[in-house]
C-alpha cells in the first residue's frame, strides 16, 4: 500500500496508525488521549484499541480519534479483534509491556512497524522477575523502535536487546476537571476541612497502594514529626493491596495518617496541601511530581528513577528507603517558609525545559516518518 505521513501534500493518503492499550495506567491513558488528539488534528487516522473502561474515563472518541474495544486480555478472541483492528494499519503503537506482548502477536506474520512506549517499569519477585525479563526481551526485541518515558528506561530497553531505544518526549496533559469551577479559597477551605487539616499542615502523597510505592517508608516517617506543633497530618490518596496493612499499622502504632482511597479531585487537593511526597523505589516521570510543580507545591521525593532528571533542583531529594531522611526533609521544609519558595521559584524553571504535548506529537510523527517512507531507489 502506498502511503505518506498526513503533512504530505494533499490528494495522498493519509498515515493510519493503531495506538494499543493495555489496563492503562493514569499516566499512559492520558498519554493516548493526547497523543491521539494530537496526530488527530494533524490529519493522521487514529484508532485506539483499549478496554471500555479506559475509553469511558478518557474519551478517546472525542478527540477524533476511532476506539475500538479490545479487553486487557491475552485470549484468543482479545488476540483476534486487536489483529482485525491492526489490519488496515501503516504503523502500531502500543503503550506498556502487556499491551506490546499482545500488539507484536497480532502483527504475527506482518511487516507491519511496531512501535512500543515504555511508560514505567513492571515490579516482581523470584520466578515472576525471570518471566517478567523474558517478556521485556520479546518486546525489545519485536519493536521497530522502543520510546522510554525515562533515561534509565531507555537503558533497560537497550540491555533487553532493542535495536533502537531513545528518550520520549512525553508531556504532562493539563489535569480534566470535573464539576462546575469554583472560587480557588472555597476549595481549599472545604478539601482541608473535609480531610481534618484546616489548623495543622497537610502533606499528600497519591498513588497505587503497593509494596514498590514506598508508604511503609512514609509511614515509619511521620514519627520523625511527632514532636511538631501543629502535628501535621499525611493524606494518602490511592487505592491497592498494601491498603489492610497500612490501615492497621495507622491504628495500632497511633500515626497522624489517613488513607482516603482513589480521588477523583487530585488537583484539588494538591492545591490545599502544604507539601507533596513521591516516597517509591522507583518512578519514571511521576504525574504527582509534575503536577506538585505545575502547582507550586513544595516535593520531598526519593532520589530514584526518572526523578532526579524530571525535577532537577526543584524538589528535596531522599534515599529510598531512608525513612528517618525522609521525616527530616519534611520536618525541615514546613520549617522553612523561604526554602519552601525557592522551590516553588525552581520549579516553575524547571517545568520550562519539560516536553509540550506538542513536542510530544512533534517526536512521535518523526518516527512514524521515519518507519513508514518508502525507501528510495537508488
Amino acid at each position: 500500500m502506498s502511503h505518506v505521513s498526513s503533512h504530505s501534500p494533499h490528494g495522498q493518503t493519509s498515515l493510519h496508525t493503531v495506538q494499543v492499550l493495555g489496563g492503562g495506567s493514569a499516566g499512559s491513558s492520558a498519554h493516548v488521549r493526547s497523543l491521539a488528539a494530537g496526530l488527530a488534528a494533524r490529519g493522521v487516522r487514529v484508532t485506539v484499541c483499549a478496554p471500555e473502561e479506559a475509553a469511558r474515563a478518557y474519551d478517546f472518541a472525542a478527540t477524533g480519534a476511532r476506539h475500538v474495544p479490545v479487553p486487557r486480555s491475552g485470549d484468543p478472541a482479545s488476540v483476534a479483534a486487536l489483529r482485525a483492528a491492526c489490519a488496515e494499519a501503516d504503523l502500531v503503537h502500543a503503550h506498556g509491556l502487556h499491551a506490546a506482548l499482545r500488539a507484536s502477536v497480532a502483527l504475527t506474520g506482518r511487516r507491519t512497524p511496531l512501535v512500543v512506549t515504555w511508560h514505567t517499569r513492571s515490579h516482581a519477585e523470584g520466578s515472576r522477575a525471570r518471566v517478567l525479563r523474558l517478556l521485556e526481551r520479546r518486546v525489545a526485541k519485536a519493536a521497530a523502535v522502543v520510546l522510554g518515558t525515562s533515561s534509565d528506561l531507555v537503558d533497560r530497553a537497550r540491555s533487553r536487546g532493542a535495536r533502537d531505544a531513545r528518550l520520549a518526549a512525553v508531556a504532562l496533559p493539563p489535569p480534566r476537571r470535573t464539576g462546575p469551577p469554583e472560587e480557588p479559597d472555597g476549595l481549599l477551605h472545604k478539601a482541608r476541612a473535609e480531610l481534618g487539616a484546616v489548623d495543622r499542615p497537610l502533606i499528600l502523597a497519591v498513588g497505587a497502594l503497593e509494596r514498590h510505592r514506598g508508604y511503609d517508608h512514609l509511614l515509619d516517617a511521620t514519627r520523625g514529626w511527632r514532636h511538631l506543633d501543629p502535628l501535621p497530618l499525611l493524606v494518602v490518596a490511592g487505592e491497592g493491596p498494601e491498603r489492610g496493612a497500612l490501615q492497621r499499622r495507622i491504628e495500632a502504632e497511633g500515626l497522624p495518617a489517613r488513607l482516603v482511597g482513589r480521588r477523583d479531585d487530585v488537583p484539588e487537593l494538591l492545591a490545599a496541601a502544604d507539601l507533596a511526597v513521591v516516597p517509591g523505589s522507583w518512578e519514571s516521570r511521576s504525574v504527582l511530581a509534575q503536577e506538585a510543580l505545575h502547582a507550586r507545591v513544595p516535593l520531598v521525593a526519593t532520589a530514584v528513577g526518572g526523578i532526579p532528571e524530571l525535577v532537577g533542583d526543584a524538589a528535596e531529594l531522599v534515599p529510598y528507603g531512608d525513612a528517618e531522611a525522609l521525616g527530616t526533609a519534611v520536618a525541615r521544609l514546613l520549617a522553612d517558609p523561604v526554602r519552601r519558595d525557592e522551590l516553588k521559584d525552581r520549579g516553575d524553571a524547571q517545568i520550562a525545559t519539560w516536553p509540550t504535548e506538542d513536542d510530544t506529537v512533534t517526536q512521535v510523527l518523526s518516527v512514524y516518518d521515519e518507519l513508514t517512507q518508502p525507501v528510495p531507489y537508488s
